[in-house]
């Protein structure tokens, strides 16, 4: 049932809009007394989410005791990126999701599903993973917070991701990334339905129908000055509320471009990409916008190492971003990476295979360290002061002779030429 939509391309919802909006929701439920919050973490701040979790604070009150950021494999949220995402709530009420290890198993998608909705590429079974405190915790509410944009392992982000995904366990995150991976992402990205969204309404209807979830989603924009505006706010218990969020999605977080672009600068802030597991989303929302021999610039000033987890990345020191053959070759050939199907699906998504050249400026990577991935190295402050981020705008821009376009935050949209998307 969906108990709050509002949204279109010319609404911009204030903090009041968007707490009216969820009290509006929360008042049409029965009386709760135990309520679990699963907002996303730092790498997501511009949903709003932040604020609907302190909203969702205001409402409930001491009811409210657990707030478990959905941080898949991503690095546990520190007080600073607390501060600056959740203001005003107690650091009390965090928890961290060991993703390696607090997960329990609800149950199992089989092979011959999967191998059903991948086309015949894999058949391996799917354990519908999640954190032992939606099971254990006694909740008789979960709230799961979060922003629906066009995504590279499951077409378009949260709803049923953020619980089997964002605090799923290490079976669940790994194979749902590689089947996103070996099924394609150019065929997933912007898509309501893909493979992996088959596979976790799968899980939700066979096993995990009677969890306590609210969906709390919303929909948001960077404008022309780079301000970001939410445009919608769907609130349900059901997919109604993902499909109508989708919908806006697509209307206002995709472009396409009237010609492949032969040169994309892409901007990463420092806040929210610290790595390349996080960063190569510059690579994953603009490749159907790339023109066959052309450049991908990543000005990444706060990008210091490669994986979010230790294992992974080694992992990608270890085998880089190659093709996507070379990667199912070493998955076959290497436990340690077959072991970790998430690491090899990310580098499948993070290689141009061939098609273009991806140059990375990072502000604590040095040239061999880039270079032995696999990708090309820039010096970060003289590409600062060729392409200022602060005076460019998303789109197409010009430096003297020079034709590029501009991204200023991949996190935020889609884009591609009508020559590579094709629904």
């Amino acid at each position: 049932m969906t108990y709050y939509a509002h949204g279109a391309t010319d609404v911009d919802l204030s903090e009041a809009d968007l707490r009216a909006g969820l009290y509006e929701a929360l008042e049409k439920l029965s009386p709760r007394h135990r309520i679990l919050a699963i907002p996303p973490d730092i790498t997501r701040v511009h949903s709003g989410a932040g604020k609907l979790t302190r909203f969702a604070l205001d409402y409930y009150g001491e009811k409210l005791t657990d707030i478990l950021p959905a941080l898949g494999t991503h690095a546990p949220v520190t007080t600073e990126e607390m501060d600056r995402m959740f203001p005003g709530i107690p650091y009390s009420l965090f928890r961290v999701h060991k993703w390696r290890t607090d997960s329990v198993c609800m149950g199992t998608v089989p092979g011959s599903f999967i191998y059903e909705v991948s086309g015949g590429k894999l058949n391996f079974d799917w354990p519908i993973q999640v954190n032992r405190m939606l099971i254990e915790g006694s909740y008789d509410l979960i709230l799961s917070l979060g922003q629906v944009v066009p995504h590279e392992v499951i077409g378009m982000a949260n709803y049923t991701k953020n619980i089997f995904v964002g605090v799923g366990g290490g079976g669940s995150i790994h194979k749902s990334h590689f089947l996103g991976a070996v099924y394609g992402m150019e065929r997933i990205m912007g898509r309501v339905d893909s493979p992996v969204r088959a596979v976790l309404d799968y899980a939700v209807d066979h096993f995990a129908s009677k969890l306590p979830i609210l969906y709390i989603l919303t929909v948001a924009q960077a404008n022309d000055e780079g301000d970001i505006r939410v445009r919608g706010l769907f609130i349900g218990d059901d997919r109604n509320c993902y499909e109508q969020a989708a919908e806006l999605s697509m209307k206002v977080n995709f472009t396409m471009v009237e010609k492949p672009i032969d040169r994309c600068v892409v901007y990463l802030n420092p806040h929210e990409f610290r790595s390349t597991w996080l960063g190569n989303k510059g690579i994953y929302r603009g490749r159907m916008a790339m023109a066959d021999g052309g450049e991908l610039l990543i000005l990444a000033p706060g990008v210091k190492r490669f994986g979010e987890d230790i294992v992974i990345d080694r992992l990608i020191r270890k085998f880089g971003y190659r093709n996507s053959s070379s990667t199912l070759q070493a998955v076959r050939d290497n436990a340690d990476l077959a072991a970790n199907l998430g690491a090899a699906a990310h580098l499948i998504h993070g290689s141009p295979e061939g098609r273009f050249t991806i140059t990375y400026a990072p502000g604590a990577l040095s040239r061999d360290e880039i270079e032995g991935v696999g990708y090309g190295y820039a010096d970060l402050d003289s590409q600062l002061k060729r392409y200022n981020p602060s005076v460019l705008k998303t789109g197409w821009n010009r430096a003297g002779s020079e034709e590029f376009y501009f991204i200023a935050n991949p996190a935020l949209g889609l884009w591609a030429h009508e020559s590579r998307f094709i629904d």
